[in-house]
């Protein structure tokens, strides 16, 4: 989906990350956003740079090959390439920024999980993201379900919120489907088989 569309649906979830791969929890946490909060739709937006990471596996087209791929014919989900196009190092306030630009009448929430949550007011202009956009947390095994006090503080001054999703926790990373992958064992369960396919085809993570 071209996130420049001016027929944009009026309540969008945004669900950024690194996908490298993109997994079954992945769209697991889309779906029970879309649900849950009443959306109208969830972009998956992979980072170009994601600057609190090491280097990606994946090059950013394989990366993005795998998230259409895999939001392949579910209703709701679309794929977005702002921060594959943008250069430098890839910051959630700029693409919040571009997309509230872009879209002034559309509600948009970023969806996220306990451990982001927690460590939000580290990430460059958080302040203006709480200012911005709603926020959706969903459990993360290992992590306690705490929001940051001044997080909640910035988010209630501009009459944003925190939702808590109501989903399962899910023990399930791409730090572990790329470990199974090196040693030889099966995605089934962990990607959508188109992603497995491709992940196969590519050899990728096998190293």
């Amino acid at each position: 989906m071209n996130q420049q569309s001016s027929t944009a649906p009026r309540r969008i979830g945004l669900l950024g990350g690194s996908f490298d791969p993109i997994h079954c929890a992945h769209l697991q946490l889309a779906q029970s956003a879309c649900g849950e909060l009443a959306l109208d739709a969830v972009w998956f937006i992979p980072a170009g740079q994601p600057w609190q990471r090491d280097t990606l596996a994946a090059s950013p087209q394989q990366r993005w090959d795998m998230v259409n791929l895999a939001i392949d014919g579910l209703p709701g989900l679309h794929a977005s390439d702002i921060e594959l196009k943008r250069d430098g190092p890839s910051y959630t306030i700029d693409t919040v920024r571009e997309l509230r630009a872009a879209h002034p009448t559309t509600a948009f929430t970023f969806i996220l999980g306990a451990d982001q949550l927690r460590n939000l007011p580290t990430w460059n202009g958080w302040d203006d993201i709480a200012a911005q956009v709603d926020l959706a947390a969903a459990r993360r095994p290992g992590y306690a379900d705490i929001a940051p006090p001044e997080l909640l503080a910035a988010l209630a001054a501009h009459g944003h919120r925190l939702h808590r999703l109501d989903m399962a926790e899910i023990d399930l990373s791409a730090t572990r489907v790329r470990e199974r992958m090196a040693l030889g064992k099966s995605l089934a369960g962990l990607v959508p088989a188109a992603v497995a396919h491709y992940i196969d085809q590519h050899r990728l993570y096998q190293h």
